[in-house]
This record gives structure tokens, C-alpha cells and sequence, in this order.
């Protein structure tokens, strides 16, 4: 049985944790967050900073690593910080979510409880995948993205690094939303979305721009 360390302990972590307790073949290990100062153990699972992370990774060959942070920024910086190999990290998949076997998952991404990935899907590294939404055939979704409850992404949309598709909003077939752009809750991209905006509405329009 692998164990998992999840990096993080607040509510994404809490969702992520159901999601490995309903696989048989994995268990939480460990919960590292830096609001911890010293290592003990809780509920039967292990506590502490992020930097503890060093020493389970010398003494436990069975563990692997999962990211628990919401933000997609956060995420990417406690990545690229920790310096672990792709192999470190695990995907993780509710076993409720329907996953084409054509679809292919990257390494640490999280796919939660009632989504569904179609045909020849294409997933980064690192992304959130949260429940209940719907990822259409031919989708290409880049590394840290995060597409949230209920959203929905047609036919062959292309979803850039770090864009976070709000929740039950919807990308039209063949759109592209760029790399860290935020389409807001419940609105409909129409049009291709530029990197580094926030869209809002039906249909989305640009209210900001990055720095503005």
C-alpha cells in the first residue's frame, strides 16, 4: 500500500484525503503544512512542516507526494520549491469520477468525486480536476490548472497553465482560455480568452487584466 503525503491541511486537503481513503491500494501518511512548527501526530496521521517532508522521503519508500492547495499560484510555488522528481508525485482519482482510458492524467493531478474526463483528454501536472465537473473529448488542460465544480469544458477546448475555470461556468468547443486567466462562476466563453485576464458574464468579457 503507498502512503500519501498530502502537502497542506485545510479544506482542499480534507477533500483530498476522502479521495485516498477510497482507494484500497493507498493511505494517508502525513499531513505537512507550515502553520505547524513541530512534528506529532493527530488522529493517527503524522503532522508538521513542509521541510519534515525530507526525511519521509528517506525513510519511507513507499510514499508519494500530493499537493493540497487550492490556489493555483501556491501550488506551483510549493512545487517548484520542494525540487522532487515527477515520480514523487501521484494522481489521484475519486472512485466515483469516470476517466476515459484514452485520457491521459499528469503526475500530481487530482481528479474529484463525480467528474468526468472523456476521450483523448490531455491533463497536466498538478491540476485540479473538482467534482462534478465535465472535461469533453480532445480537451488539452495545462499544468496547475484548476476547472472547478460543475464547470464544464466542450469538444477540444484548450485550458492554459494556471487558468482556473470558475465554478459552473462553460468553454464553447475549440476555445482556448490562456495561461493564468480566470473565468468567473457560471460565465460562457464564446471566444478565445488572452493570458493573465479575468472574464466574467454571459458571454465572458475582460474586467481585468493582470497588474491593473
Amino acid at each position: 500500500m503507498k502512503k500519501i503525503v498530502i502537502i497542506g491541511d485545510s479544506g482542499h486537503a480534507k477533500v483530498i484525503s476522502d479521495i485516498v481513503n477510497s482507494n484500497d491500494d493507498l493511505s494517508v501518511y502525513a499531513k505537512l503544512d507550515d502553520k505547524y512548527q513541530e512534528v506529532f501526530v493527530e488522529d493517527g496521521l503524522l503532522k508538521g512542516p513542509v521541510s519534515h517532508l525530507q526525511e519521509l522521503m528517506k525513510s519511507e519508500l513507499q510514499i508519494r507526494v500530493v499537493v493540497g492547495i487550492g490556489s493555483n499560484v501556491v501550488r506551483q510555488k510549493i512545487v517548484s520549491n520542494l525540487g522532487l522528481s515527477s515520480e514523487a508525485y501521484i494522481s489521484v482519482i475519486h472512485a466515483s469520477a469516470i476517466v476515459s482510458p484514452s485520457a491521459k492524467i499528469g503526475n500530481g493531478t487530482v481528479v474529484m468525486p463525480g467528474a468526468i474526463v472523456n476521450a483523448d483528454t490531455n491533463i497536466g501536472d498538478h491540476v485540479i480536476v473538482n467534482s462534478g465537473c465535465v472535461v469533453e473529448h480532445d480537451c488539452a488542460i495545462g499544468n496547475y490548472a484548476h476547472i472547478s465544480p460543475r464547470a464544464a469544458l466542450t469538444g477540444g477546448t484548450t485550458i492554459g497553465e494556471g487558468a482556473h475555470i470558475g465554478a459552473s461556468a462553460s468553454v464553447i468547443p475549440l476555445k482556448t482560455v490562456g495561461a493564468w486567466s480566470t473565468v468567473g462562476a457560471g460565465a460562457v466563453v464564446i471566444s478565445d480568452i488572452e493570458d493573465k485576464v479575468t472574464v466574467v458574464g454571459t458571454p465572458a468579457r475582460v474586467v481585468k487584466r493582470e497588474g491593473l
